[in-house]
């Protein structure tokens, strides 16, 4: 019998590889720069942060702190109650802008030069973080910007603007800084009466420190 080659049409697996590229291209979302970097420590917990109504504190490692939260209402609403509290008045641009910013640490009084600023000024910028000295009658920042965040989730969730169940706290902190910044973000917290909430590690494997992404442990102080 004559021989001859097998033929295989690759027209449907190409097919497939394209939609597969084109749907991962749509829906890929993109990092945002981050004012900081964070080497975070590693843990054998699995437990996944929630994707949505969260706020997480980033501390350097040289202690400075970093405030997020991911819902851009909740940023807005409480940029508005921040400057009520300060008598820092936000333009509506400025307003506009913080709610596209991921992350932030410098004082209130700093942040409407830091706003007027383009992007990529910003991420020139080496922020201080955000203060939480109380001496000489000073008001602990980070705590009413936890405070007033919390506070802005309950209600646009009360009318309905948002969908949450509350707002979930976590640390991330760098696995190189000193426990002293970490203990003092903790009584921070614990001053607002909140006595749960997560640490950001990365999960660590059997055969030592994988990059499979963010795991978290739970700290009930």
């Amino acid at each position: 019998m004559k021989r001859s080659s097998p033929s295989i049409d690759m027209t449907a697996m190409c097919d497939v590889a394209f939609l597969l590229l084109t749907f991962f291209m749509l829906t890929a979302k993109f990092r945002a720069a981050e004012p900081v970097a964070v080497d975070l420590p590693a843990s054998r917990s699995e437990l996944k942060l929630p994707e949505s109504n969260v706020l997480i504190l980033s501390i350097a490692k040289d202690g400075r702190v970093f405030f997020h939260v991911d819902n851009q209402k909740v940023r807005m609403n409480t940029l508005v109650e921040m400057g009520k509290l300060y008598n820092v008045t936000f333009t509506d641009k400025q307003i506009q802008d913080f709610s596209l910013t991921e992350s932030f640490g410098v004082p209130i009084a700093q942040l409407p030069s830091l706003l007027d600023k383009s992007p990529e000024e910003r991420n020139a910028i080496v922020q201080d973080g955000i203060p939480m000295d109380t001496t000489g009658g000073k008001r602990n920042e980070l705590s009413d910007w936890v405070h007033l965040a919390r506070v802005s989730d309950l209600q646009l969730s009360s009318t309905g603007e948002i969908e949450s169940k509350g707002i979930r706290i976590a640390i991330r902190g760098d696995g190189f800084v000193e426990y002293p910044f970490i203990e003092r973000v903790i009584e921070t917290l614990q001053d607002r009466k909140i006595n749960k909430f997560n640490l950001i590690t990365t999960l660590k494997g059997a055969a030592g420190i994988g990059g499979t992404g963010a795991a978290e442990e739970e700290s009930d102080e």
